[in-house]
């Protein structure tokens, strides 16, 4: 204790994080009302908040996307980031955390949250970002604060430590007790709260609750421990300072009462964000920036953690400058290789319509038209390319969906948006199924790729068509026969010709193609065997039941050539008329891809789990604790692609929006019966 840590740290840069629904967007709106960056706070519901400001998250009232707006309190600068609760949503959170100084999590005492929360928590830990919880909603209370503590703690790996008790009248929350600061408060719906004698049973409760805070803070503090066990009041600025450090050093998660819809809590809120949340130097420190001599010094150092692309201002690149003074017009180099020059330099508030001349350290703002630069890049004024200070990995796709412009003449600009809307969301991903020659969106779950469509329709005026992509079957032969394949064609002048025999034979599962040749006496010339080959290939592309043939190898033996008419496209013909000819004699057999599925839920929701994969055709291969995660399991299984299509909407409907999983090809395996009969006819019709 002692050294006071409670200065201003300059501009700050703060993660609103949380649950879905948990009120993040309503707590930025008070912050801006109760700072006076805006007149009044706006709602949600109306349609009317700083937040959730684009189209598809008014329509669907609820975050979609990263809102970064920017404020002042007591002469300090603060930008907030208000990032998307959902799991859908959350690589915009994970791409910012890395730029800020420290988060807000909020969350309300439902325990149906809990897995979110954990998750949100464990984001937090593991990259040692500071964090304060703010336990919103608090008017709606219906249990005691220690039992809504003790349902909280499981998802932190650190302690909870309360700087605040609340103040009941009967059963409703009317003010708040500060731990720290020994005072107490009534709450005043959009107004400062005021501060009352705190006496009778509310004095007893917050010495209990004050003695336990300072038991907390004493398992890091020996000089704190030794004055507990005197019975010393420690110095009120002790207590600050110890608050601030444990914070920051990842020791404990203080937890503050609020709640944002009535502006409770707010002031509370900024001024432990304004004493206690480290400021950039701390960041850049976390970060590991080194640098050391003059001119190194002066190159500005910044983190893009978000890519927009508006309709008329062009690409923008939201930037956490970490170090150096940045200029309009300087000429920046990537992490990622790319060099380029600012157009612009914007505030981050509102429409992004405010232009800077430079900014400093600490500052969060906009640079416009960096073209070659992606979300997660470290950028600099330097001469060398910066090395890269995070690393960004978008979470797996789970959920796909095939998608085409309504208007061909838009396939082009389809392009293009698609790459623009992975450029903004690298969790969406666009690939294009060689096979089928189908585009492919993947995304993080049904409300993401609905979104994704809503964007390209409204923002880049284009429609689109979608139903679900093709599923990898494949057919393969059981019995082995000799077919010849011969091609004649005379027509004046030159003909063409080929004669080739095939030997066609069934390969284990899992072998693909392979091509051999027994050719003696040189029936067929050695300089037409590769067209052979390529023509064999050829009508492996479509067999009998209309897939892809695999596991089988086909061997020339035999064959007859014509010096004058033979070609190599002779022979490639030939060698295809053979194959097609000979496959519906081998009883071709239907194969289906199965995957390994590695699903992570809340331990509750395992026999869920277990009964959806049951219907899904999942052959169950164990499961076990979610290593390092308490409360939580992983759950093996094998099943077919065509089961895991739309799995994620039942496993999110059973975890309460928590769970996922991965996916990994394992092997293909034969479909009989009825179940073959259907998918066959369905392919028929759909070709």
């Amino acid at each position: 204790m002692g050294q006071d840590v409670r200065s201003p740290r300059g501009p700050r840069c703060i993660a609103l994080v949380g649950p879905f629904q948990s009120g993040k967007t309503t707590l930025l709106e008070a912050i801006l009302a109760r700072t006076g960056a805006i007149p009044r706070a706006g709602s949600v519901d109306a349609g009317t908040s700083v937040g959730d400001a684009t189209p598809e998250a008014r329509h669907h009232k609820m975050t979609v996307g990263l809102t970064a707006a920017t404020t002042s309190f007591m002469g300090d600068s603060y930008t907030f980031l208000d990032c998307p609760g959902s799991v859908e949503f959350a690589h915009d959170m994970r791409a910012a955390l890395p730029a800020v100084d420290a988060a807000v999590v909020v969350c309300e005492a439902d325990e149906k949250k809990l897995p979110q929360l954990q998750i949100i928590l464990r984001e937090l830990e593991e990259l040692k970002i500071p964090r304060f919880l703010f336990l919103n909603k608090i008017d709606r209370a219906n249990k005691r604060i220690r039992e809504t503590l003790a349902t909280l703690q499981p998802a932190s790996r650190v302690p909870l430590v309360l700087r605040q008790i609340p103040i009941w009248n009967g059963e409703l929350i009317e003010g708040f007790v500060d731990l720290a600061l020994e005072r107490a408060f009534v709450y005043r719906e959009h107004k400062a709260s005021e501060v009352v004698a705190l006496e009778g049973g509310d004095l007893d409760r917050e010495k209990e609750a004050r003695f336990s805070m300072l038991e907390k803070l004493a398992d890091h503090d020996d000089a704190l421990m030794e004055q507990l066990l005197e019975d010393i009041q420690p110095p009120r600025d002790a207590v600050f300072d110890d608050l601030a450090r444990e914070l920051r050093e990842g020791q404990i998660c203080p937890v503050l009462l609020g709640a944002a819809a009535r502006e409770n809590g707010v002031l509370r809120l900024m001024k432990a964000l304004r004493h206690e949340a480290p400021g950039i130097a701390e960041t850049v420190k976390r970060l590991g920036v080194k640098r050391s001599g003059a001119t190194e010094s002066k190159d500005a150092l910044g983190f893009v953690f978000k890519t927009l692309h508006s309709q008329h201002g062009g690409k923008l690149s939201l930037t956490r400058l970490l170090a150096g003074h940045l200029e309009d017009g300087a000429t920046l180099q990537s992490s990622s290789g790319g060099t380029s020059r600012v157009s612009g330099i914007l505030a981050v508030s509102g429409a992004y319509d405010s232009k800077r001349a430079s900014a400093e350290p600490g500052d969060t703002v906009a640079l416009a038209k960096l073209d070659p630069v992606n979300t997660g890049d470290t950028i600099s004024s330097g001469k060398t390319q910066p090395a890269a200070l995070a690393a960004l990995e978008p979470t797996p796709p789970v959920l796909a969906v095939s998608v085409a412009a309504v208007d061909r003449k838009d396939d082009v600009k389809l392009g293009q948006a698609l790459a623009r809307l992975h450029e903004e969301d690298p969790s969406l991903v666009v690939v294009q199924n060689a096979q089928t020659h189908d585009t492919v969106l993947w995304g993080q779950g049904e409300m993401h790729l609905r979104v994704a469509n809503e964007r390209l329709r409204d923002r880049f005026g284009v429609k689109i068509t979608s139903h679900p992509p093709a599923i990898g079957y494949q057919e393969t032969i059981r019995k082995p026969i000799v077919q010849r394949g011969r091609h004649k064609k005379q027509s004046g002048g030159h003909g063409q010709f080929g004669d080739v025999v095939l030997e066609i034979r069934p390969l284990a599962r899992g072998e693909g193609f392979k091509f051999a040749e027994k050719v003696v006496g040189g029936a067929v010339p050695r300089n037409y065997i590769g067209a052979v080959e390529e023509g064999v290939i050829d009508g492996l592309t479509r067999g009998p039941l209309g897939f892809p043939v695999t596991d089988l190898q086909v061997t020339l033996t035999d064959g007859s050539y014509h010096s004058v008419d033979s070609s190599d496209l002779a022979f490639r013909t030939a060698a295809r008329i053979g194959l097609n000819e000979g496959l519906p004699q081998c009883q071709s057999v239907l194969l289906e891809p199965i995957h390994v599925v590695e699903i992570v839920c809340p331990t509750d929701a395992t026999a869920k789990i277990n009964a959806i994969l049951s219907a899904r055709r999942g052959q169950i291969l164990g499961f076990d604790t979610r290593d390092g995660w308490s409360g939580w399991d992983c759950v093996r299984a094998m099943m077919p692609e065509a089961e895991i299509g739309e799995l994620i909407v039942e496993l999110r409907s059973a975890t309460a929006g928590a769970g996922s999983f991965t996916r990994q090809f394992d092997h293909m395996a034969e479909v009989t019966g009825r179940a073959a009969d259907q998918i066959i006819a369905a392919h028929q019709h759909a070709a």
